[in-house]
């Protein structure tokens, strides 16, 4: 049984996905950009700030589905520029404390007008 999860508030807007599907016990939450969930609005800024957004919306999606990122077993991030790594983990360490979720990085030249993409997976409960 699968559980397709829009927000806020149902809202469907932009590229067709879903916001997060819950499978079972497990939540799939899609990649998330650095725009303001509310608003529909590109956050700009240097990869701190992007990051601080996207992971602000990951955060609010998961608390959302009864979940937290304490519950994140899985991170794909998605960065344009691999010279921002660095300062990337800074902020990433900001949101996930040891033991931290697996992780896989990817360079990306191909986002939008965005630097920083992140997709989870997360358990329920």
């Amino acid at each position: 049984m699968r559980d397709f999860i829009n927000l806020p508030s149902g809202k469907k807007a932009g590229p067709p996905l879903t916001t997060a599907i819950r499978c079972g016990d497990t939540l799939y939450v899609s990649g998330q950009t650095p725009m303001d969930l509310h608003t529909g609005k590109f956050i700009e800024g240097d990869i701190a700030t992007q990051t601080r957004q996207v992971l602000d919306n990951v955060k609010w999606i998961l608390g959302e589905c009864q979940s937290s990122l304490a519950d994140v077993v899985k991170v794909t991030v998605y960065l344009t520029d691999l010279d921002d790594f660095a300062a990337f983990n800074e902020v990433y360490k900001e949101y996930f404390k040891e033991p931290y979720p697996v992780r896989t990085l990817v360079g990306a030249k191909l986002l939008f007008t965005f630097n920083v993409e992140i997709d989870v997976i997360a358990r329920i409960g």
